[in-house]
């Protein structure tokens, strides 16, 4: 009956739509796990030019300057902090003190104002961290940032997703250190330290849902 209703052609048609709605569910799912796996998606090596050439290579590397010099609550809250240009001017009140790079500092702290700095590690609002809860625990700086003592210009090193954060609390040992040494780049943790500070902490980090969403 349907070859006198519908012309001879939609059979054809027919099985190509059968086909596409066979095939779409996995075209999704490919579709889906590629977005997931692209470094642009996941802003691994993002790179934002910043109001002020500050260069982590110098500071953090070669003069070592310690993190927590200018992100002084990493230790004690969630958020890292951000150094108002007072930190700067600690020292560039007498170093490169008229530098034409070092202008929007000058600017901003004589107007009281903050820098303007571009946020590289951005996570979703939905995501709940707290740096303090990793730091006091031995989780070193490089372990999510990455050689910073060697980044003239910070990018993001680590693609911060749910997979990755979940594959450190399935397993912390080997991101764990002496707490005292978080914050020293290029560390080599002593044979059996990680599982030492996992057992002397008693740390069994949260793999529940409500663990980073609240």
């Amino acid at each position: 009956m349907s070859r006198f209703i519908f012309p001879q052609w939609t059979e054809t048609l027919k099985k190509w739509v059968s086909l596409l709605a066979l095939g779409a569910p996995v075209y999704l799912v490919t579709l889906v796990w590629s977005c997931t796996q692209n470094a642009a998606t996941l802003r691994t090596g993002y790179q934002p030019d910043q109001p002020v050439p500050y260069s982590h290579a110098l500071h953090a590397g070669e003069l070592g300057l310690d993190c927590r010099y200018c992100h002084s609550t990493v230790d004690r809250a969630a958020k890292a902090a951000i150094p108002p240009a007072q930190t700067c001017m600690n020292c560039h009140a007498t170093v490169w003190k008229e530098s034409e790079k070092l202008l929007p500092v000058r600017q901003a702290y004589f107007e009281n104002a903050p820098l303007k700095w571009v946020r590289v590690h951005d996570l979703p609002d939905y995501v709940y961290f707290n740096h303090s809860a990793h730091v006091t625990r031995g989780v070193g700086c490089e372990s999510c940032h990455g050689r910073i003592d060697q980044m003239v210009q910070v990018y993001q090193h680590a693609p911060l997703t749910m997979e990755w954060c979940l594959g450190c609390h399935r397993n912390p040992e080997p991101n764990l250190r002496d707490p005292e040494k978080v914050t020293a780049m290029g560390y080599e943790p002593a044979p059996g330290e990680g599982a030492r500070i996992r057992e002397q902490n008693k740390i069994n980090p949260p793999t529940d849902c409500s663990t980073c969403h609240r």
